[in-house]
């Protein structure tokens, strides 16, 4: 039975480019049906700006500014509403917490989104999961939470979105592999470019998707697909080997499920970010949607090939991190988001970063994942490390050395 009360929505990283795509789309879909969402929490990182406007405009029971500095900015900003402030870390851990909401979106990025999103599946919350690290670091104890919490996890990146789509009503028994697509990036149609002088700018200009910096510098060295092989072997208890990476550069079809029979179920939408977040709304219901349709008769076509590991080998450092177990999966994420942000201010050429996290996998001494403690301090040492190998590397103005080789962990991508 589909209760006719407004869903209550928590929206955690309101400002960036998940949230502002959520409250839009909340908006649009509120023309088509009034009272079917109520806006009651939103946070930012440090946008206290956006924030207010944020606030003004759909008038939440809370707002979070993660910055502590700046939560007189936001209360004086948002004076004459009823709308309350808080800061900081224990903000955010009532925002995901808050008793009114009854989703929380999960959408700040990087490893600081781990402690809300994990507080959000404690309480019991459905949660919209448009934060992959947070089970990059902890999916046993995401999954574990949940189970004893009776939270519902929901994922909005769109290829995990469309294998969910794709299961609904299957047996992951009768799975034989999940197919997760890549566009290949910006760079995968320019083999004659040398990498190492790679610019961000470069980089930054992904081919479909209209993304943030950080995923997009992920997606260019196909480290969002690294994290992504993590994600699903958590969300659909499958082992690492059944889980394997297409390049689709038309990111036409989002990601498929091929099944014991040979059968292949695909689910195909509009790159469009707001899709998949309206599906993780609206769940369990489909419902109409605002939004432009996939339009089949426009499509010139689409093709698929395997990635090439040795010019993209951050892809093959998501199964060896599986492999590897405990706190490692936590040790590459840490080592590659400390490399993207040196590689967008210009500190290291592209190619460092899989250098980079190469090192710190090296180097790293895996510890059972036992609490968010032991990950956070395993995330911290990383960090350092990286931050270390960092300082040392080449910038780009110099010649740089080719990426080493490293072990390709990943299964075959065709076949079987």
């Amino acid at each position: 039975m589909v209760s006719n009360k407004p869903r209550g929505v928590s929206i955690l990283g309101s400002t960036g480019s998940i949230g502002c795509n959520a409250l839009d789309l909340i908006e649009r879909l509120e023309g088509l049906e009034s009272g079917r969402f109520r806006v009651v929490a939103l946070t930012a990182a440090s946008n206290a700006d956006r924030l207010i406007e944020q606030v003004k405009r759909h008038r939440p029971l809370l707002a979070c500014i993660a910055r502590e500095s700046l939560a007189r900015q936001v209360r004086d900003g948002v004076a004459g509403t009823t709308t309350r402030v808080v800061a900081g870390a224990e903000g955010l851990l009532e925002a995901a917490t808050l008793e009114e909401a009854d989703l929380v979106l999960a959408g700040i990025v990087g490893a600081a989104g781990l402690p809300p999103t994990y507080a959000a599946v404690e309480s019991g919350k459905t949660v919209a999961l448009a934060n992959k690290e947070a089970l990059v670091l902890a999916g046993d104890l995401m999954i574990s939470a949940a189970r004893r919490s009776g939270a519902t996890l929901l994922p909005v990146d769109s290829e995990h979105n469309a294998l969910h789509q794709c299961l609904r009503g299957e047996s992951v028994d009768e799975v034989r592999r999940l197919v997760l697509t890549a566009s290949g990036g910006p760079f995968l149609r320019r083999p004659e470019l040398d990498l190492s002088r790679a610019t961000p700018e470069e980089a930054l200009a992904h081919p479909t998707w209209v993304m943030g910096r950080k995923i997009s510098i992920d997606s260019a060295t196909l480290m969002n697909k690294a994290l992504e092989v993590i994600e699903a072997r958590w969300l659909y208890g499958l082992p690492a080997e059944k889980i394997s990476v297409i390049i689709h550069p038309q990111s036409i079809i989002h990601s498929m499920v091929e099944f014991v029979d040979g059968s292949f179920v695909a689910q195909l939408g509009a790159t469009d970010m707001r899709h998949p977040i309206q599906y993780a709304l609206t769940w369990p219901r489909r419902c109409e949607t605002p939004l432009e349709p996939l339009d089949l008769a426009a499509l010139k076509g689409m093709t698929f090939q395997e990635p090439d590991l040795d010019r993209f080998p951050c892809l093959s450092f998501g199964w060896r991190a599986l492999r590897q177990g405990g706190t490692m999966p936590a040790a590459l994420n840490a080592a590659n988001e400390v490399a993207v942000e040196a590689f967008l201010a210009g500190r290291i050429p592209f190619t460092e970063i899989a250098r980079i996290i190469d090192h710190v996998m090296e180097t790293h001494r895996p510890a059972e994942a036992s609490s968010l403690d032991v990950i956070l301090q395993a995330d911290a040492w990383a960090r350092e490390t990286a931050a270390g190998w960092a300082a040392r590397s080449s910038t780009p103005a110099t010649s740089a050395a080719p990426v080493a080789p490293v072990a390709h962990d990943g299964p075959k991508h065709t076949g079987r």
